[in-house]
């Protein structure tokens, strides 16, 4: 069973090399779906794995044993192995959970302060403007959401660059981004390996804004021009967005606007498949060895009990 569940610890490790890939193969809406389920089913599959070996070392203490009405042992390897397995997953557990709840009472203050300040200025239609020295361009989502955006990236841009980069943020808000990164920083915090993940499912994120604004704007060029320029005034200050809110200027904005300027590759079916089925099997066997784990974990438990003959 503890051989078992190292199958969901070590499997994350192989995401750095498949998410570029897929990212690569697959269309931005579709990888931003894939890439974020994936993220999630391998982390809760390392919560599960983590939490089984926690339980597996308590139970092999006399005091937790008799609160689990054990009769018999509970059959393990030897408590060398069982017990400190049982130590490093409360502390990786602890870590995680204590890392989560500190972004998570960042985020929630960040966006409650983003959302007031929003709430306070005349808007015109979806459009906010806060008058700040730095330039900056966010997608705000709530209700009902905003585009934030300050006087001096006004300024920075020409009247059809603003209108594309309002486009890029009204797709990031259309599409619901805020939760696919939401997701992705979840993961994060559940294995240190998920952390390139959570880069990539923002490049996904901005990658889909950005075909998404393409074909409202119907000019690639004019919107590469417009993500460049708004990278290129926001770069010098610091910006004081949510981390979680979608912006025309996060992530490799050189790939982007590359790609966005490049006459898009032609997909084939077949290679499509194999990303998307390469994507899929680290989550799908990770998922059916903590399952396998969880069950045999539960019949030895019920061994111990005296439910089930030894």
């Amino acid at each position: 069973m503890t051989t078992v569940l190292l199958i969901p610890l070590l499997l994350p490790f192989v995401v750095p090399l498949l998410a570029p890939r897929a990212l690569a193969r697959l269309t931005p809406v579709t990888a931003l779906w894939a890439l974020t389920v994936a993220a999630l089913v391998l982390a809760g599959a390392v919560v599960a794995a983590l939490g089984c070996l926690v339980l597996t070392g308590l139970l092999r203490v006399p005091a937790f044993a008799a609160l689990g009405e054990l009769v018999h042992p509970l059959r393990t390897p030897s408590d060398y192995a069982v017990l400190p397995a049982a130590v490093i997953a409360t502390g990786l557990l602890t870590i995680g959970a204590w890392t989560l709840g500190r972004s998570a009472l960042r985020q929630t203050r960040a966006f409650r302060t983003a959302r007031a300040e929003a709430d306070r200025r005349p808007t015109a239609g979806d459009l906010c403007v806060i008058d700040a020295p730095h330039p900056d361009a966010y997608a705000l989502p709530g209700r009902p959401n905003r585009i934030v955006v300050t006087t001096a990236m006004l300024r920075s841009l020409g009247p059809d660059e603003r209108d594309a980069l309002f486009a890029h943020e009204r797709a990031h808000n259309r599409g619901g981004h805020h939760y696919f990164l939401a997701a992705a920083e979840l993961a994060a915090h559940c294995h240190p390996a998920l952390r390139s993940a959570r880069a990539v499912i923002r490049l996904a994120a901005e990658r889909a804004a950005d075909e998404s604004a393409a074909a409202v704007v119907g000019d690639r060029r004019l919107l590469a021009r417009a993500i460049a320029r708004a990278a290129l005034a926001g770069h010098a200050t610091s910006s004081t967005r949510p981390d979680l809110a979608p912006a025309a200027t996060a992530g490799p904005v050189p790939q982007r606007v590359a790609a966005l300027l490049a006459t898009p590759a032609p997909r084939t079916r077949r290679s499509m498949c194999w990303a998307a089925l390469l994507l899929a099997a680290s989550p799908a066997l990770s998922a059916t060895a903590v399952a396998t784990g969880a069950i045999t974990f539960h019949h030895e438990v019920e061994i111990a009990q005296g439910e089930v003959p030894r």
